[in-house]
């Protein structure tokens, strides 16, 4: 399997140097030449396997250069009971009234994101081996609050590789802060960047598209890298998990093989439901995928105009991780359902820089929404959500599960489509305890303590609080350091250049 850039051909890669350099040299995504089709047989018989089993199935139809062995012990190594507090790592439950819910968040950082920051890893160390790549890798980072800890946790004390996080200056949950700034390891460095999220990352993609800068690393020893979903090997493990949700379902009787099935998918960067995207070309039988979305309504108005527009006001949201205004992982998409027009790509993505915004036109609008149904909740929305879910069905969502929750519930009143739905969660209600805690009880906690906040929220979800958020309240804070939207450059060398 081969992989080229998203803005034009002129770089075909094997998936370990893809997955080295993260970014294509042209500024755009890598993607397969092609996506493999699984047969019916085939998707049958992950129902018997475990989730590791499933893992290696997905896997091995896209990362072609690595072998059998290798897969096994990069996937053996991700996902183990030492790290997941689930034997399934990503189960699936059933709640009444046929709803369905996905947790991904039962990895060391109660989150998604250790779904993909699990192997990554794993996938660049023995990247390095197969390439024989010398230089050191640095992997460069802008989080909106869960990717920054999750790939700090994944890449700390990876031989041969060291990782520097932006995030945004308080416009991450308190603990989404305390995770990062107290992470461990020798090989880590976390910034806080004066702005929102869409500054942190178009000040690291700034950095990825200068030549010259990235030149006079590389005299020292330093090639850049990422662990955001643009760099495929952290999408591509997120494909396994739609496939594995279905599997359950099949299992357990609760859908016949070959039934349809709907993902509802909280997301404000686009890679946890382009990889949905991925699953369905690869043959998984999904019907719709729906995207939901916060205030930050960008990829709603997209998908329902086909008009992205990035010129709007930014809100900052009970559910930050989708605070999100520029969605990387739709160049990818555009790519596809153009039939990999990479000129046309690369002027939407010209477009988007110069102008704010891009057009795809009535044609390319209606190839989309044959795939997608998008809809957004606001806070109070979300709010709400959380307290009814909370007393009709005693199940405790954090804000992000919630506003999928309520984008699903809307878009079956709206179609009226009654195909099974599984909703994607995608963090633990204790790391935004705050918000849910006052939605459940409509206590005003201004200032309440955030720990004394884990203990109540667990009296009342029932729920253990992982031993990692418990253990934040004696971890020392090891970064504090802030800069401005544009030194990123300046911060990265005076870390790495001594």
């Amino acid at each position: 399997m081969k992989y080229s850039s998203t803005r034009g051909r002129e770089q075909l890669l094997v998936s370990a140097e893809a997955i080295i350099s993260g970014i294509a040299d042209n500024g755009g995504l890598f993607v397969p030449l092609r996506i493999p089709v699984l047969d019916r047989a085939v998707i049958a018989s992950l129902a018997g396997l475990s989730y590791q089993q499933r893992a290696v199935k997905i896997l091995n139809e896209f990362l072609t250069d690595y072998c059998i062995d290798d897969l096994n012990r990069c996937i053996a190594e991700a996902y183990h009971a030492d790290k997941f507090d689930d034997k399934a790592i990503a189960p699936l439950k059933t709640l009444p009234d046929g709803n369905y819910v996905l947790e991904l968040w039962h990895g060391p950082t109660s989150a998604f994101k250790d779904m993909a920051l699990q192997l990554l890893p794993q996938l660049m160390s023995r990247a390095l081996q197969m390439t024989g790549e010398s230089d050191e890798i640095v992997i460069l980072v802008a989080t909106s609050g869960d990717t920054g800890k999750a790939a700090l946790e994944g890449f700390r004390d990876i031989e041969q590789i060291k990782i520097i996080v932006f995030y945004p200056y308080q416009g991450v949950s308190e603990i989404q802060r305390r995770q990062m700034v107290s992470q461990a390891g020798d090989n880590v460095a976390v910034i806080a960047v004066k702005g929102n999220f869409d500054d942190a990352q178009t000040g690291v993609k700034n950095v990825f598209n200068h030549e010259q800068y990235k030149e006079e690393l590389a005299k020292a020893g330093f090639q850049l890298s990422s662990a955001n979903s643009i760099n495929w090997g952290r999408l591509v493990p997120q494909i396994v998990y739609y496939f594995s949700a279905y599997a359950d379902l099949v299992r357990e009787g609760q859908i016949a093989l070959g039934h349809e099935v709907n993902f509802v998918v909280p997301t404000g960067n686009f890679g946890n439901i382009l990889a949905g995207y991925y699953a369905k070309q690869m043959g998984l039988p999904v019907k719709r995928l729906i995207c939901a979305s916060n205030a930050n309504n960008v990829l709603t108005d997209f998908l329902q105009t086909g008009v992205y527009d990035r010129k709007r006001g930014f809100h900052k949201t009970i559910s930050p991780s989708m605070d999100i205004l520029i969605s990387s992982n739709l160049e990818r998409l555009l790519y596809h359902i153009t039939g990999g027009n990479t000129e046309q790509i690369k002027a939407w993505m010209t477009a988007l820089n110069t102008e704010g915004r891009y057009d795809i036109g009535a044609e390319n609008l209606t190839v989309v929404q044959e795939l997608f149904w998008a809809g957004w909740a606001d806070d109070a929305g979300t709010m709400r959500t959380i307290k009814d879910i909370y007393e009709r069905y005693g199940y405790t969502a954090d804000p992000h599960t919630a506003v999928a929750w309520q984008v699903g519930n809307t878009y079956r009143r709206e179609t009226g489509d009654a195909t099974p739905s599984i909703i994607l969660s995608t963090a633990s209600p204790y790391k935004f305890n705050e918000s849910v805690l006052q939605a459940i009880t409509g206590k005003d906690l201004a200032g309440k303590d955030e720990f004394d906040m884990l203990e109540e929220l667990a009296g009342l979800s029932g729920l253990e609080v992982p031993p990692s958020l418990a253990g934040l309240k004696d971890a020392p804070a090891r970064f504090g350091q802030t800069c401005e939207k544009t030194e990123l450059e300046q911060v990265i060398k005076c870390l790495l250049v001594k």
